[in-house]
């Protein structure tokens, strides 16, 4: 009886101590089931942060880097147009590059973010570039354009935005050339397509003034 008793716990140790096996070995599929659920996905996303961030090179950067300052200078000059420019036209196509331009210094700033670039505030951008290969406008240009009104604003405007575009659609074309970062690459195009267009449309209007 004794001996029996023995016997019999031996026997439910023996089945418990299986089935804790048994439950250890379905646990680790399922744990390892559930990391190759994830294992598509994270392997993937994993390196994808990684990868993401590392899709950027040095022409990304500078590209990003560049025309946030022009972006600003341009919506600047955009917003003189509603209290000074006479034309409709000019007013409307003010309107047109603050709106295209405001969400783009947005979108060029998180990128440098997300890169670990510092992203220089308004007030204290590096004007270095300022008069540079007709990029940015010189501080003497600014300060006429904002003493201007009526059609002397049109043309001036007209005048500096056309240099000022010319300097965008260069630097995107760089971007193009050089650059890494699909979304960067995508803007740089419709910079070109978009700007390009508005040169050709200012310089019509400036030919019938």
């Amino acid at each position: 009886m004794h001996k029996n008793l023995i016997h019999r716990t031996a026997l439910v140790v023996a089945a418990g101590a299986a089935s804790l096996v048994l439950a250890a070995c379905g646990s680790s599929d399922d744990t390892s089931a559930g990391h190759s659920g994830h294992g598509p996905s994270s392997p993937s996303a994993s390196p994808s942060a990684p990868t993401s961030q590392g899709q950027h090179n040095a022409a990304d950067v500078a590209f990003a880097k560049g025309m946030i300052p022009h972006h600003h200078q341009a919506v600047e000059m955009a917003g003189l147009a509603p209290t000074r420019a006479e034309s409709a036209e000019v007013k409307k196509l003010a309107e047109e590059i603050e709106k295209a331009q405001d969400p783009e210094i947005k979108t060029l700033s998180g990128w440098l973010t997300s890169w670990g670039e510092q992203v220089a505030a308004e007030d204290a951008m590096d004007h270095s570039m300022h008069g540079a290969d007709g990029a940015m406008m010189t501080p003497e240009e600014m300060d006429n354009l904002r003493k201007t009104s009526g059609k002397a604003f049109d043309t001036a405007f007209m005048q500096l935005m056309i240099k000022h575009h010319t300097g965008a659609v260069a630097m995107a074309k760089t971007e193009k050339a050089d650059g890494s970062f699909p979304e960067a690459k995508t803007m740089a195009a419709a910079i070109i397509t978009s700007q390009t267009a508005e040169i050709t449309r200012m310089n019509d209007l400036l030919g019938k003034s």
